[in-house]
């Protein structure tokens, strides 16, 4: 015959799963926020690697930039764009003016918001690869850590262990409910 849990097995055995459950929401809104997220809504993450955009995204800062139409870009919008058209190298900077070039072109001048001066080059429309959606501080660092392949692997090692645990909960619940149950009947 199985022995019954006192109050204080009880209340640590709660504190476990809050706590356990608490671990489990952190790790799937960290993966969410890095790679399912932007994967769905059509953008895609960066890292800010220095300090320009400091204090509001320092180093580190995972950003998520979405595609976005030039003529909807303001000033204040904070774009990531290329240095130069067709080299992979971003920035993410703010957007300080706009104005168009000599052949009547729209082009951004941006700027760190920690550097006191505008970036020296004008940005073209096709440079810029999206407009930031959204930004999490620090998250950037264990992205970088990845390559694409590796963040895929983890993504689906994650999911897995969500799923286990998921199953595992319900089916410890569903024992727990069925004990009281039968404890109930033999009461």
């Amino acid at each position: 015959m199985r022995r019954r849990q006192t109050l204080g097995q009880s209340i640590r055995h709660w504190v476990a799963l809050v706590v356990m459950s608490t671990i489990v929401l952190a790790v799937t809104a960290v993966v969410a926020a890095s790679v399912v997220v932007p994967r769905l809504g059509g953008a895609t993450p960066y890292t800010i690697l220095t300090g320009s955009m400091s204090p509001g995204m320092p180093p580190g800062t995972l950003v998520v930039a979405r595609p976005v139409d030039p003529d909807d870009i303001t000033t204040g919008t904070v774009i990531t764009y290329q240095i130069t058209s067709g080299d992979p190298t971003v920035v993410t900077h703010r957007v300080v003016s706009q104005g168009f070039d000599g052949r009547g072109r729209l082009v951004f001048r941006t700027q760190g918001d920690a550097n006191d001066v505008p970036d020296a080059s004008w940005v073209r429309a096709e440079q810029i690869k999206g407009a930031l959606w959204y930004d999490v501080p620090y998250l950037g660092h264990a992205s970088r850590l990845l390559n694409p392949a590796q963040r895929h692997l983890l993504m689906f090692v994650v999911a897995g262990g969500l799923v286990t645990y998921a199953v595992a909960m319900f089916g410890g619940a569903a024992a727990e409910s069925k004990r009281r149950r039968r404890d109930r009947v033999v009461s």
